[in-house]
């Protein structure tokens, strides 16, 4: 047996989830075209017969599922569509006792038989009110049996029933339910909304509450107002009835946005070591490295949408550091924001599978304060004008040589003559000279000028030894011999020449070669003719080698060849020897041998192929 003390028994604690919970669609936040609909549907007496509510969690479909079973059974409806909680129906749903509305889980109660339970009840009219309401909750956990066996009845239900279906996923349902059914899609409650909903609840709790930290509390609901509520009542038993910034975000582990502009002016000045030290003390205040690295990425998320007025009302953060945002996103440029956030991004894939989790946050660390030098490289190695790495050392320190004065060579005219021009060399001597290294600029000489090159005599006065090799070197020039223009005879035999060659190599183009036709185009250049692709495929791959052949067989160093595939050519069977096929060569046999064709008609040989 219990005994109290003093005979006091404690109010029993209701969260505000419930206890706020909305009574009818004025009171439903965030949820207006929704709730505006359903209200002109009351009001015109338009009604369907099945409705799915599908939307994020927490948004408020089971609330407005319910506000509507007890607004079309309320016997004194208000003029916009409301009910007026004070009626007999209204009171019974309010506290739970009303037999006109059945709710189901269909999380526990998925089966064929909970459906059939469900579908004898649907056949008994209401004993008071005018609908009988079936609110089916989570109703994509249904199986496919109970789905097919709920078809006929959600189809053609009863005048006074009707079935409301709640679901977090749409797309689980099968497309026959999706048909029957009026489908309102619900939203995620705006950050504005769940802020200016927790004020007022706080109002009415007397609970001190700065805007900062509901802002947070609406940011890490993510939409969601249940949880957002759930949140706030955490944070009042926490703080003892006050809600501020620094109690929220130590009790939702929220590491303060301040450390990422920290670390944002240490990414500017290349300073690894600070950036090092500062997560030393966020690791010490217990943040877990994916947890930093998931709100640096946010937080340069927060700076590109900080960067052009249009999306600014994109930024998700406190109104104390909106200002800050947009100052910082001013001073950084996008593509080192968009860079970071690729870093960052592949550092949280793979977060998981590192071993040592707080070496891998510091690497993603030393990349991030070193990005911006890395970029300056990436770019300066991508632009047209490159520094080059010599242009910071001085020039090379070569030895001082005496000029050369050469005679210069006529110019070469094309004859036919075998004899070389003659050329003479004038070297002035002078005398020796101190060597005294100073740094020159070396120019690299055209190739007609290698006679320049040649030393002087040493200061002993001993005989220069390259002398003698330019003397032989103009010695061994030949004059250049003119091309001979391409003929039709020639090229024949050339061509013919190098089937030749191509058969006694066994090369498999070689009958292709034989095959192909050649037609002179202009002096240096004629065109071969193929029958069909095979044989232009082999020419082509032979070409190159053709071509040194018939350049030098032909004395025309100009010389080109173009394959064309031309199925329409003539050619002459004359001269061009095409194999035997078997039935060719059986015609030719009996002919010279007349006994054959018996021999193979006696034994019922055939042919082969």
């Amino acid at each position: 047996m219990l005994h109290l003390s003093r005979g006091v028994i404690m109010d029993k604690f209701i969260v505000s989830a419930r206890k706020y919970r909305p009574q009818n669609f004025d009171t439903v936040v965030g949820q207006q075209h929704i709730t505006t609909t359903l209200k002109n549907a009351i009001k015109q007496n338009q009604l369907a017969h099945a409705f799915l509510f599908c939307g994020p969690r927490g948004v408020g479909k089971t609330t407005c599922a319910r506000i509507l079973a007890k607004t079309i059974n309320c016997e004194s409806q208000t003029p916009d569509g409301e009910a007026c909680n004070q009626c007999q129906s209204c009171v019974s749903f309010n506290h739970g006792s009303s037999l006109n509305i059945h709710e189901l889980d269909a999380a526990s109660n998925n089966s064929v038989d909970d459906i059939r339970t469900l579908v004898d009840q649907v056949r008994f009219a209401p004993q008071a009110g005018r609908y009988k309401v079936y609110i089916i909750d989570e109703v994509h956990m249904l199986s496919s049996a109970a789905f097919n066996a709920f078809l006929k009845t959600l189809e053609e239900p009863p005048p006074y029933a009707i079935f409301i279906l709640a679901t977090t996923e749409k797309h689980k349902i099968l497309p026959t339910i999706l048909s029957r059914c009026q489908i309102f899609d619900f939203k995620r409650i705006t950050t504005n909304d769940t802020v200016e909903h927790l004020e007022d609840i706080c109002k009415k709790e007397s609970v001190n509450a700065d805007k900062a930290s509901l802002q947070l509390i609406a940011q890490k609901s993510e939409g969601c107002m249940r949880d957002a509520l759930s949140i706030m009542d955490k944070i009042v038993s926490f703080s003892n009835g006050e809600i501020s910034y620094n109690n929220t975000l130590e009790h939702l582990n929220i590491l303060d946005e301040d450390y990422y502009f920290r670390l944002m002016d240490f990414m500017q000045q290349q300073d690894l070591s600070s950036a090092m030290l500062l997560y030393e003390d966020i690791n010490r205040k217990g943040f877990e490295g994916d947890l930093v690295l998931n709100g640096m990425a946010s937080f340069i998320r927060n700076l590109l949408v900080s960067r052009d007025e249009k999306v600014v009302a994109l930024l998700d953060t406190v109104e104390s550091f909106k200002e800050k945002y947009i100052s910082t996103a001013k001073q950084v440029s996008a593509p080192l924001l968009i860079s970071a956030l690729n870093v960052l991004n592949e550092s949280e894939i793979n977060y998981r599978s590192a071993r040592n989790k707080r070496l891998h946050v510091e690497l993603t660390l030393i990349k991030l304060c070193y990005l911006q030098q890395a970029m300056q490289i990436t770019l300066d190695e991508n632009s047209v004008s490159k520094k080059k790495l010599t242009e910071s050392k001085g020039a090379l320190a070569f030895r001082q040589i005496q000029p050369v004065a050469i005679k210069p060579i006529a110019p070469k005219t094309k004859s036919t003559n075998t004899q070389a021009p003659a050329a003479k060399l004038t070297i002035s001597e002078e005398p020796p000279a101190k060597h005294v290294e100073t740094p020159v600029t070396v120019a690299t000489p055209p190739p007609t000028t290698e006679a320049r090159l040649a030393e002087t005599k040493t200061a002993g006065g001993k005989k220069i030894s390259s002398l003698e090799k330019l003397r032989k070197q103009f010695k061994q020039i030949e004059p250049e011999k003119e091309d001979i223009p391409l003929e039709e005879t020639a090229v024949l035999e050339a061509w013919k020449k190098f089937t030749q060659v191509l058969k006694d190599n066994r090369n498999p183009a070689a009958q292709s070669f034989s095959l192909a036709t050649v037609k002179i185009v202009d002096a240096n250049s004629f065109y071969v003719y193929t029958s069909n692709p095979l044989e232009n495929r082999f020419v082509e791959i032979t070409k190159n080698e053709a071509a040194e052949f018939l350049k030098e067989a032909l004395q025309n160093s100009q010389l080109q060849i173009f394959n064309v595939i031309n199925p329409n050519r003539q050619v002459q069977e004359e001269t061009i020897e095409k194999p035997l096929t078997a039935v060719d060569q059986y015609k030719k046999m009996i002919e010279k041998y007349p006994l054959v064709q018996q021999l193979k008609e006696k034994l019922k040989l055939e042919l082969g192929r």
